[in-house]
């Protein structure tokens, strides 16, 4: 079934579909579903399908998926309301994170409903209607990334962009059985996000499966010096399941599940399936991470939520949401000598959390405690939020990254999801061992009982004494000097193809060589090229014997990763013939010998 982002792909490559074929189904998709709070706008679809006629490298990454992006990330061409009319503003160009997506390959469908602000966790705030939840039409779609959530647990795009800054690209991910991906505060750049709190931000990922969302984190992934809250945080390649893991669980009687005993049970169902996983289940104390969610809200960072629309308060307050106008005002209140006491218990409180991560490889929580009607909610709106938050509100405050998984299905038709939690830089690792607990769990996925896809083969990894190499051209298997890999014990690890960020030259050079010169990105080509592993000494000696115009440098992959490899000098390529076209150096010395 093509539901999935790399289904979606490997049948765009194969030619079994097409990328308008796939997109013109959203679209079909999005008419017969037929709930208008999901989408605030929607693209043309003849634009969207021109734009996906037009993909010519079958090689990009999200070649032909279709994307819906939250209303509070820039999208060209398409208004962005942040749920508000009366905020409505047309931006001149993408958000960056767009921009790296539409580069990937992928088309953007429209944009999707939120909690006013993303100020909520309920999805019930919006002037432009409630999302209904396509797994129990009674409980709330969960936000503040409502419309992204249920997008893809609909069926309508196999991957959505929403935002995190209290839980809300964990939240909905539970409440639509789906997976949520909260990246690590900086590793995905915020230009172009309208923000809740800047210093707390960041764009999240919803997709059905932990491959996509890392699939997708990757391509947007990167240092930007648009965003002054970007952080160069390199993404790691995924890894295998550990041998030897060490999950951290709270004592027993912190949890919180306020009387859901199905919440409960499956929490508990979930922690054995850890176990019967090889992971050593920890406890470790929750209370300060309690205490840090209640900064969010009770200290000054609301502040920061008060700052973006002061301005609409003071000219237009019955154009906000009465419940984010509630919350929202308060925000005035604090004191510089608020904010600094603030600042101190925070870094008191990171502490204890670092000293908390030191004794296990991550944290596994419920993602929500429970579950809401959206009658309830809004009878109750404040409170029933707060208390969706319980797992939630400390994540981004004391820097960690996040996982949300399904994990179960309750026998009363609810969603039960759990997180997995660790210090920021460890995205990868999280996907490595949560990939393999939602496949265990055996689950469908989405709305629609999509079944999960057999987990794919991890690729081969250098070992933590080895060093990564990549080769472009004369080393590459079977070519004239792969020899001077062989002969120092490197070993292969994979094929794979750059970003397309890359140039490739033919050189007047004996043996034949290829050049690989960086450009702009995205507007290169995917070159391919082998990985190969080998030690410090042999990398040393290897490198030591590379002659010029030949240079290692730092190369950015497909997907996302960085590794050393081969580049060339600059002034090396006047007069040597382009031969980006042919995709890698074997394609073109394959049509040389033809000649």
């Amino acid at each position: 079934m093509t539901e999935t982002v790399a289904a979606i792909v490997a049948a765009h490559r194969a030619g079994t579909m097409t990328p308008a074929q796939t997109v013109a189904r959203s679209y079909q998709r999005i008419r017969e579903h037929n709930d208008p709070a999901i989408f605030i706008s929607l693209r043309e679809e003849k634009d969207a399908l021109a734009e996906a006629a037009r993909l010519a490298d079958p090689t990009l990454p999200l070649y032909g998926v279709p994307v819906a992006v939250k209303d509070n990330i820039d999208v060209a061409g398409l208004p962005t309301t942040a749920a508000c009319p009366a905020f409505s503003y047309l931006p001149a160009q993408d958000s960056t994170a767009v921009a790296k997506l539409r580069a990937a390959g992928a088309i953007i469908i429209g944009k999707t409903n939120l909690d006013q602000f993303a100020t909520g966790l309920v999805g019930v705030r919006s002037p432009y209607g409630i999302p209904k939840n396509p797994v129990r039409g009674d409980l709330v779609p969960g936000g503040s990334s409502s419309g992204s959530a249920v997008a893809v647990s609909a069926g309508l795009v196999p991957l959505s962009l929403g935002t995190d800054t209290a839980g809300s690209g964990r939240v909905p991910a539970m409440l639509n059985n789906i997976v949520g991906l909260k990246p690590s505060l900086g590793l995905i750049s915020n230009a172009g996000l309208v923000p809740a709190c800047r210093t707390l931000d960041c764009i999240s990922v919803f997709s059905l499966t932990v491959d996509d969302a890392l699939a997708a984190l990757a391509v947007m992934a990167g240092p930007d010096d648009a965003d002054p809250f970007s952080r160069d945080r390199p993404l790691a390649a995924i890894t295998p399941f550990p041998a030897k893991l060490k999950l951290g669980i709270p004592k027993s009687v912190q949890l919180i599940f306020f009387g859901d005993r199905e919440a409960e049970k499956a929490y508990g169902e979930a922690c054995k399936r850890w176990r019967a996983l090889g992971a050593e289940l920890v406890e470790f104390d929750l209370e300060p991470f309690y205490e840090t969610a209640r900064l969010l809200y009770e200290g000054p960072w609301v502040a920061e939520r008060y700052l973006v629309i002061r301005d609409l308060l003071a000219s237009s307050p019955d154009a906000i949401h009465p419940v984010t106008r509630e919350i929202t005002i308060g925000g005035a209140r604090p004191t510089a000598a608020d904010t600094f006491s603030a600042f101190y218990r925070l870094q008191a409180l990171r502490r204890v959390a670092a000293r908390t991560f030191a004794q296990c490889d991550a944290i596994v929580l419920p993602t929500a405690p429970t579950v809401y009607s959206t009658t309830d909610v809004l009878a109750n709106p404040i409170e029933l939020n707060s208390r969706l938050s319980a797992y939630t509100n400390f994540v981004n405050l004391l820097d960690l990254c996040g996982l949300a998984l399904p994990a179960a299905m309750r026998p009363d038709g609810a969603p039960f999801g759990i997180t997995l939690l660790a210090p920021a830089g460890r995205d990868a690792e999280l996907a490595g061992i949560g990939r393999v607990f939602h496949a265990d769990t055996g689950l469908a996925v989405g709305a629609k009982a999509v079944p999960q896809p057999p987990l794919a083969a991890v690729p081969a990894q250098a070992g933590a004494d080895e060093i990564t190499i990549a080769v472009v051209g004369a080393h590459l298997s079977g070519m004239a000097l792969n020899h001077e890999l062989t002969t120092l014990d490197a070993r292969l690890l994979e094929e794979t193809l750059t970003a397309a960020d890359y140039k490739l030259y033919a050189l007047d050079t004996t043996p034949s060589k290829p050049g690989m010169l960086r450009i702009e990105p995205g507007a290169g080509h995917a070159i391919k090229l082998e990985l190969w592993a080998m030690s410090p000494a042999a990398f040393g000696t290897f490198v030591a014997a590379i002659p010029p115009p030949m240079a290692i440098g730092t190369l950015r992959l497909a997907d996302g990763r960085y590794v050393k490899g081969f580049i060339v000098e600059p002034a090396a390529i006047a007069g040597a013939k382009d031969i980006s076209a042919y995709g890698g150096w074997r394609a073109f010395m394959a049509e040389k010998a033809k000649g």
